[in-house]
């Protein structure tokens, strides 16, 4: 018996979303790809997720278009980055809603350290998921750094989706 039914037919955008999103890898290999993770190393090591595991989700981001894979040339062959697609970064709404959420009903190890969602065009930590609770304006990744205070004092800024011509095979 299937642990789940194929919803990518559904009538509900949630269920359609699910079918997605709806693995709690691709919610993280998505959060990590926010903070500026690329490479399928840094995804393993960064999460402890098991190689079979994350090649299998990463391939599917990629088929659902949230990542786009950008080759570069290591020491003895080619590999590939991966990089957001528009699709992925407009998931950043529903990461901020899941990390306010955590952070509202969850309790963190050190208490008070809290992930908050800084809006760098004015300066101010966000309330809500999807525009700035300071100024109004939408919250986008390029206008957005996650306040991670048990990693760093200082907001790490979000990556954006890229310019699909930009693969460097330079490196």
């Amino acid at each position: 018996m299937p642990l789940r039914s194929d919803w990518s037919d559904s009538v509900c955008p949630i269920a359609r979303w699910l079918e997605v999103v709806g693995d709690p890898w691709v919610l993280l290999i998505l959060r990590n790809a926010l903070l500026g993770t690329r490479h399928y190393e840094r995804f393993r090591d960064e999460l402890g997720i098991a190689d079979n595991v994350l090649s299998r989700r990463l391939q599917a981001m990629v088929d659902a278009g949230l990542l786009r894979q950008v080759p570069y040339r290591g020491r003895r062959r080619t590999h590939f980055e991966y990089h957001l697609t528009e699709a992925g970064a407009d998931l950043l709404p529903v990461l901020n809603a899941l990390a306010r959420w955590g952070n509202a009903h969850t309790t963190a190890p050190v208490p008070g350290e809290q992930l908050g969602i800084v809006h760098r065009d004015c300066g101010h930590t966000s309330t809500s998921a999807d525009t700035c609770s300071h100024c109004g304006a939408e919250l986008r990744p390029a206008g957005v750094a996650w306040h991670r205070p048990w990693r760093s004092p200082v907001p790490t800024p979000l990556a954006t989706a890229d310019d699909p011509g930009a693969a460097d095979l330079s490196r």
